[in-house]
């Protein structure tokens, strides 16, 4: 799947496109061990983020940190679904989970689930986004699971509409 199966293009997606089921699946990235240890030296200096040499037990080789996953997955998440015009920031996510790991020549895309669209009871302009997003690799294996929340701007003509 890529972007056209979004009901609306990404320059013109409000809350009413976000419908509840949609299943949309985008964008891809290879990972480099370059990319990895980089990211590790940066942000995560943990041993198995660093050296492929001294991590061959526990992992079975480098893997990439699940923050690095995180940041990958984000990339893809506001590159293909998050709203260019009507995205107002989202208040986090819930039940993070890194569910295998990612590793150098790993194709990661994301496959996001709709899980409800709700209007704001206290801010009648928007409506929040609740979704499941899987960062999977080229085998369509899951590596990572996020629920992300984004309020997102009504359309003008639907504001004060039930």
């Amino acid at each position: 799947m890529n972007t056209s199966d979004f009901p609306s293009p990404i320059i013109d997606r409000y809350f009413e496109d976000y419908v509840p089921g949609f299943v949309g699946e985008y964008g891809s990235i290879t990972v480099s061990q370059d990319a990895i240890i980089e990211f590790a030296k940066q942000f995560d200096p943990q041993t198995f983020n660093r050296h492929h040499q001294s991590c061959p037990g526990t992992f079975g080789g480098l893997i990439a940190s699940g923050w690095h996953t995180s940041a990958m997955m984000m990339r893809l998440y506001a590159d293909h679904f998050v709203s260019k015009v009507a995205s107002l920031g989202s208040p986090g996510i819930d039940e993070l989970r890194w569910t295998r790991p990612v590793r150098p020549g790993d194709t990661l895309s994301i496959r996001v689930t709709i899980l409800e669209a709700r209007r704001s009871s206290s801010k009648p302009d928007r409506g929040l986004v609740r979704s499941q997003i899987e960062v999977l690799n080229q085998n369509k294996e899951g590596r990572h699971e996020p629920q992300g929340y984004d309020p997102v701007s009504m359309q003008e003509g639907q504001l004060g509409r039930a």
